[in-house]
């Protein structure tokens, strides 16, 4: 398994569970995150759902080496959600959602934030949004939810820089509600998570939809408009000269390409 399922006092703990590669996503990780999370907005045991990662990473964000094959193998076989179908499911999750940021987040790794109803992190953990590292768009609505949450300029720092933001800034910006030691994060995040829990869920569910149902529109046009972006992007001169230099160890030089 790719995931680690608990269950604990109505909070149900995910656990991205691909230490070995940060808990990167492929398209085994995107679907088992995608189903645990519609079994968990059915479930009505559980009240709230806790969401961290393995090791020393949250998430390294999208598994690189199945991106190039994305691009480069006619033979390439997606998942049965994929990267789409887990951010409709963090999009209808009705429930409390806390994350646990234990490690390094890159790409879906701090995207998905945007969705986190309360956010907890490591203070040696750090995020990065690495689109234009990447030569591709931003993902996950984060061009609208991230504005929102952080501020315009926050925002543009963190998804046209592709820099390493520390716990500190990210408390600061507002993109995490507290930054904790390592060895507290997760008794921190799981203390708030069961006193979400013991409350009822209908009221609990209520208060999350009175509080998205403004946004969505706004994010399913920010969703088109990003995988739009992203599609026309994918596969470009920059983003072949990001695979291209990941997979030989050197940094990419954008320099000389066409705007």
């Amino acid at each position: 398994m790719s995931i680690r399922i608990d269950d604990d006092k109505r909070v149900r703990t995910l656990t991205l569970d691909r230490p070995d590669a940060l808990n990167a996503f492929n398209e085994a990780l995107y679907d088992a995150t995608t189903e645990a999370l519609r079994d968990a907005a059915a479930d009505p045991d559980v009240a709230v759902v806790l969401l961290t990662g393995s090791g020393r990473a949250f998430s390294a964000g999208t598994d690189l080496r199945e991106m190039a094959a994305r691009t480069s193998d006619p033979d390439f076989t997606p998942g049965k959600h994929g990267f789409t179908g887990l951010i409709d499911a963090l999009l209808e999750f009705p429930k409390p959602l806390i994350c646990a940021v234990n490690g390094i987040g890159l790409g879906i790794g701090a995207t998905v934030l945007g969705f986190a109803d309360l956010a907890f992190m490591a203070n040696t953990a750090r995020l990065k949004c690495p689109f234009t590292g990447l030569g591709v768009a931003p993902e996950a609505a984060s061009s609208v939810l991230f504005p929102r949450l952080i501020g315009r300029q926050n925002a543009a720092w963190v998804l046209m820089s592709s820099e390493w933001i520390d716990a500190a800034q990210a408390k600061e910006m507002g993109l995490v509600w507290q930054v904790c030691e390592p060895e507290e994060l997760m008794d921190t995040a799981r203390r708030h998570a069961e006193a979400l829990a013991a409350k009822p869920i209908s009221s609990l569910v209520a208060v999350k939809r009175t509080m998205t149902a403004p946004l969505r529109a706004e994010i399913d046009a920010a969703r088109e408009r990003e995988n739009a972006c992203f599609a026309e992007l994918m596969g470009g001169p920059a983003n072949i000269e990001a695979l291209t230099a990941f997979a030989q160890g050197r940094e990419p030089d954008f320099t000389r390409l066409p705007a």
